[in-house]
């Protein structure tokens, strides 16, 4: 018999240790719609306060990952393993859309199940619903033909894959628990054990732009998806890599689609953007076997970006998802741009010496670019563009940024917050290393 969700919540708000048929019976509560929007605010308040145990988080995991389909993949008639990659969330973080047919081109499948912006943070989901035409929640048999033609599909959650995360991610989104670790490893995890995965590589972001900005909080988020994730028996890696400014050169829907066009036909290639990414998918094919070593899967990497092999991948993906099959010839055909544009220079010449990325991140929500409310309607178009990183001279003639906005009084909104967020001096100490950590399960937790 169900406990009432009240009661649920109740225990867990007092401190209580949740069982396995507890959180199952919330859960599907929360499918069936026996449990409210607000039922569900409340129980993710009440983690995000009480925490959870590794148990708990292990059993709220299976449990979400049960309310759906586990993709089996043996049917499918593929050649190689099946990969993905997952990041935590950050700002300008633009890596799975080039990554994914990165690793499609050197070997691997990645069906990768991704999310939408949780608070300040980006989401993948909305930079490809930026292209017209694309189908961010296909049928399970698109997407088995998507992944099985390009050899990557980067999608949402479907009622088939999932769901209960689905309407659990959309809360957490406007109730300020984005950053509850239990919460984040369960919706991460039961993602991805639903998509059927071989591997699975995990970078988790840290710094100001970061759900967890602290280097212990995301240590501990690294130590505890490993171990929920092994013992489901999914190999796993993590990366801890740096989110104290935005990643690449744009942030924003669009324009971050056009800088992962440029990056993978190689037209651009920002310098800290290409470490992280190199990084994580060169981790990527070590853990699906693809490669005998980091060394050798970077070389990979570089031979499938330089080749033109992984932009051929990603225009065969969107071409499978109703996107249109020249986007990468004629991006500006399709990709939505921001009717005023404009250079904000700083109020003084010099040296930027820090970044508030978290800053930038509510700047883009309030150009429209991210939701304040779950069922908000985001603006494509708008951002940053150019953005200058740590250890940039900037000046009137080298801005800070270039803001795409709706209107005049939104681009001068923008300017005074961009402004507020940089800090620009005489010297600036080197930026922080793209990647900062690797972790590894310990040997038991590979089955040694």
């Amino acid at each position: 018999m169900r406990l009432p969700p009240a009661e649920v919540i109740r225990r867990k708000r007092d401190g209580a240790t949740l069982t396995e048929d507890e959180l199952t019976g919330l859960v599907e509560g929360i499918v069936d719609g026996a449990v409210s929007e607000a039922q569900i605010a409340a129980f993710a308040m009440a983690v995000y306060f009480r925490g959870m145990t590794r148990a708990e988080c292990a059993a709220l995991t299976r449990a979400m990952t049960g309310t759906g389909s586990v993709l089996d993949w043996s049917a499918v008639g593929l050649t190689g393993p099946v990969l993905d990659k997952h990041s935590t969330g950050g700002v300008g973080d633009k890596v799975s859309l080039i990554l994914a047919p990165v690793v499609a081109a050197a070997g691997g499948f990645v069906p990768m199940i991704s999310g939408r912006g949780l608070g300040h943070t980006g989401g993948t989901l909305d930079k490809l619903a930026s292209i017209p035409g694309y189908d961010t929640t296909p049928d399970l048999d698109r997407l088995r033909a998507a992944v099985r033609m390009a050899g990557c599909a980067i999608v949402g959650q479907t009622a088939d894959l999932a769901p209960a995360d689905g309407l659990v991610y959309a809360v957490r989104d406007v109730t300020a628990t984005t950053d509850s670790v239990p919460l984040i490893t369960a919706s991460i995890l039961s993602k991805k054990l639903a998509a059927g995965l071989h591997a699975l590589v995990m970078d988790v972001k840290v710094g100001s732009g970061a759900l967890l900005p602290s280097l212990e909080a995301a240590t501990e988020l690294a130590h505890g998806l490993l171990e929920v994730g092994g013992a489901a028996g999914l190999s796993m890696a993590a990366l801890l890599t740096d989110m104290g400014q935005a990643l690449g050169h744009d942030v924003g829907n669009t324009l971050e689609v056009g800088e992962a066009i440029d990056f993978l036909t190689g037209r651009r290639r920002e310098p800290r953007l290409h470490t992280v990414t190199v990084a994580l998918a060169g981790e990527l094919l070590v853990l699906g076997r693809l490669a005998r070593d980091h060394a050798a899967a970077e070389d990979a990497v570089a031979r499938v970006l330089d080749s033109g092999a992984a932009a051929e991948r990603f225009a065969r993906m969107v071409a499978a998802l109703g996107g249109p099959a020249d986007l990468l010839e004629h991006p500006g055909r399709h990709l939505a741009t921001a009717p005023v544009q404009r250079a904000v220079p700083p109020a003084r010449k010099g040296i930027i010496t820090a970044i508030d990325a978290r800053a930038l991140g509510l700047l883009l929500v309030e150009l429209g670019g991210g939701r304040r409310r779950a069922d908000d309607t985001i603006d494509v178009a708008v951002g940053l563009a150019s953005v200058a990183g740590v250890g940039d001279a900037v000046g009137d003639d080298r801005p800070l940024a270039v803001i795409h906005a709706r209107t005049a009084a939104a681009a001068a909104a923008a300017a005074a917050a961009l402004r507020r967020a940089v800090t620009v001096g005489e010297t600036a100490a080197g930026p922080t290393p793209p990647v900062l950590r690797r972790i590894h399960p310990a040997p038991a937790a590979r089955g040694a």
